[in-house]
């Protein structure tokens, strides 16, 4: 790709607030795990039809490039491009679409949120390199996310995954002094940590107060905390549950804004009984349970390998009973 360019750009642009969803990659059973793009194609025009306010691609449940089998940059790239098609077609042109962008260094990285800045990206969601994880301490992480974010020509999401790097955590200090720059616009804590959000809240602003063009702001890595976030000043989520309920986690971010605060309390504890089953059932349990429910072939709702398949029946069993606790509810909504 080239040299690093550092663009001159206008001041970063806000991350948007609400729910937004990693979605899904969909492969065939062929030799080399093609894409399969009929698939794919129907599935990213039911998330970008349901309301959500934004759409991740190749982020954890899109096998992106952080895990053992990853997609190819070239297919990232694609996907965003028809991100950006279907959501034209379907009347949301402005549709913010995040990308992963992962590599071992720096360098890596930034070539990444070039590429995806031409495919159509509006941000990038960038985790900790971890393969030399005893050498990043607290330093090196700032240092790593300062200069990718002087050299991206897209916003930058810090991803904090601790459980996919080696136990690497960006702790609230480390957010005190990234969320300074202008070009890092948020936070994704799959950590659960409640804590920062209210730490990020109490310096950048609560949502919906202080927010300036720009203002960094903390969103729960899942929805079944995304009420305790908004409550502690957080914008939003970013959740694998929305590939199967979006409908029913956007009502439970509205519910909240709008002050209902009881009813969103109640449908978070219902979505809470359901987002178990997604968590325990990991990636593959989730392409699996969504494939069938939404009715995609189950040979097509595999991961790459060498991640496993899903094919224990009595996990299968028992992941359906949990997530379709949710299923007359996203019906309900559905049908307004």
């Amino acid at each position: 790709m080239g040299s690093i360019a550092v663009e001159t750009r206008q001041p970063a642009r806000a991350y948007p607030p609400g729910v937004h969803v990693p979605s899904l990659t969909w492969f065939k059973d062929d030799d080399v795990q093609t894409i399969d793009w009929e698939v794919q194609t129907s599935h990213l025009k039911f998330l970008i039809q349901s309301g959500l306010h934004g759409v991740v691609i190749a982020g954890t449940n899109g096998e992106g490039k952080h895990l053992p089998a990853t997609l190819k940059l070239d297919e990232k790239l694609e996907l965003v491009r028809r991100t950006r098609q279907i959501a034209q077609s379907v009347g949301r042109p402005d549709l913010p679409i995040t990308v992963g962008c992962n590599g071992g260094c720096t360098l890596a990285v930034v070539e990444e949120t070039q590429a995806a800045k031409a495919a159509g990206a509006d941000f990038a969601l960038v985790l900790v390199p971890s393969y030399f994880h005893f050498a990043m301490d607290d330093n090196a992480i700032n240092e790593f996310f300062l200069e990718v974010a002087d050299k991206s020509p897209i916003p930058i999401v810090i991803y904090n995954f601790p459980g996919v790097v080696s136990g690497l955590d960006v702790n609230s200090e480390m957010l005190d002094v990234l969320g300074d720059h202008p070009n890092i616009v948020g936070v994704k804590l799959t950590c659960g940590g409640i804590a920062k959000v209210a730490r990020a809240s109490a310096k950048f602003g609560v949502f919906g107060d202080e927010n300036e063009n720009g203002t960094f702001r903390a969103l729960a890595g899942q929805s079944d905390w995304l009420v305790p976030a908004l409550a502690a000043g957080g914008a939003g989520c970013i959740t694998g549950v929305a590939n199967l309920y979006p409908k029913a986690c956007i009502e439970m971010y509205d519910l909240w804004n709008a002050g209902k605060v009881q009813q969103a309390c109640r449908l978070q504890n219902e979505i809470a009984k359901s987002e178990i089953g997604f968590g325990k059932g990991g990636i593959n349990g989730t392409k699996w349970v969504v494939g069938a429910l939404l009715g995609y072939p189950e040979s097509s709702s595999h991961c790459r390998r060498p991640y496993p398949k899903f094919s224990d029946d009595k996990k299968k069993a028992w992941v359906l009973g949990k997530v379709k606790l949710c299923g007359q509810i996203e019906i309900d909504l559905s049908q307004r």
